[in-house]
């Protein structure tokens, strides 16, 4: 079916973004009309794009919402998130996640959206010791762990507007690594260029890529299912694995053992003193060194039935891609040698 002849618009919050402008570029190649809601001041560049219509908005504030979202769209893909880890920055992470989700769910509800898609994390299902999937209790409420506390209390808030007759669904993607990133894993890009990586923690997760978490999001408003969950993993690989493939694509030495869990967690500890003094974020903090330390590891049987969801990408083929994407946009300097091939 041709989504041109359709006339299908989708409205996405966090367009402007990593996930969202992989998410908009394919909505884009569909077919979609896109209206990427950013906010003011923002950088829209990832999303400039034929074909997309900017309007300014925020989270916290519903009456831009209710201005900016038209009325009776098929979708509204909700990709906007505060992933802070950091103590200072809690209050306006509430407001974002958990205030936001409320206040755009309520909103699409009004404007009698067709079906609304939200992308939530793994971290909704907080720490387990075996194999996250979509039947495990979602542990997340530990405040401590902010982050994760917040992405669990989205998706309660979400469910109240489905109670009131909300179509809606949730994404629960773990490490999603590709292009247009600059904030998230291109971080480590950056530290192992520039010989700046204080050590590799000694934890392990669930590595997924841009491209096909993107299409999982518009695979579930064709084919999820009101109020359910979808796990979206990949690749399980070790900090080591994942930080020596690193190195590897940016000319450096691969690391060969892990710093231990104690002292990244003793130095977080301090860290988190001393930003009580300086009020300023330090490189390492108590919610990142439990993350770092820690094995977070999925499932994606769930999202392979019943959207068609795939994990065929390599993890050196998503890091490869989301390299090549840093150095094109001059982010990224390579060593002479290195071996670079655009995608």
């Amino acid at each position: 079916m041709n989504n041109k002849e359709q006339g299908l618009h989708a409205f996405v919050t966090g367009g402007t973004g990593f996930l969202g402008a992989n998410l908009v570029e394919q909505l884009l190649a569909d077919g979609w009309q896109v209206t990427a809601m950013h906010r003011e001041g923002s950088d829209t560049r990832l999303v400039e794009r034929a074909g997309v219509t900017l309007v300014p908005a925020a989270l916290g504030d519903i009456d831009s919402l209710r201005a900016a979202v038209p009325a009776g769209i098929d979708a509204l893909f909700h990709v906007a998130a505060n992933t802070n880890m950091w103590r200072g920055g809690n209050a306006q992470q509430w407001r974002d996640n958990v205030v936001g989700s409320a206040n755009i769910a309520r909103v699409a509800r009004e404007k009698g959206v067709g079906r609304m898609v939200v992308t939530s994390s793994i971290s909704a299902y907080g720490y387990h010791r075996e194999k996250i999937t979509e039947a495990s209790p979602q542990l997340a409420d530990d405040p401590r762990h902010h982050y994760l506390y917040t992405k669990k209390r989205a998706e309660q808030v979400v469910r109240e507007e489905i109670d009131r007759g909300l179509d809606a669904l949730f994404l629960n993607p773990c490490g999603i690594v590709g292009k247009y990133d600059t904030s998230s894993w291109a971080q480590t890009f950056f530290m192992i260029a520039q010989d700046r990586l204080p050590g590799v923690p000694p934890g392990a997760g669930s590595f997924c890529y841009a491209g096909e978490v993107a299409r999982a999001h518009i695979s579930a408003w064709h084919r999820g299912r009101c109020g359910e969950n979808y796990i979206l993993a990949g690749t399980d690989a070790t900090f080591l694995e994942f930080f020596g493939q690193i190195a590897r694509l940016v000319g450096k030495p691969e690391p060969r053992r892990t710093t231990p869990a104690l002292a990244i967690r003793a130095l977080a500890r301090c860290n988190d003193w001393v930003s009580r003094i300086t009020r300023r974020e330090p490189a390492v903090t108590p919610e990142k060194a439990a993350m770092l330390t820690r094995r977070v590891v999925a499932s994606s049987d769930r999202a392979r039935r019943e959207l068609g969801y795939t994990t065929d990408v390599e993890l050196g083929q998503m890091l490869a891609e989301s390299r090549d994407w840093l150095v094109e946009q001059g982010l990224l300097q390579l060593q002479q040698g290195v071996i670079y091939e655009s995608q």
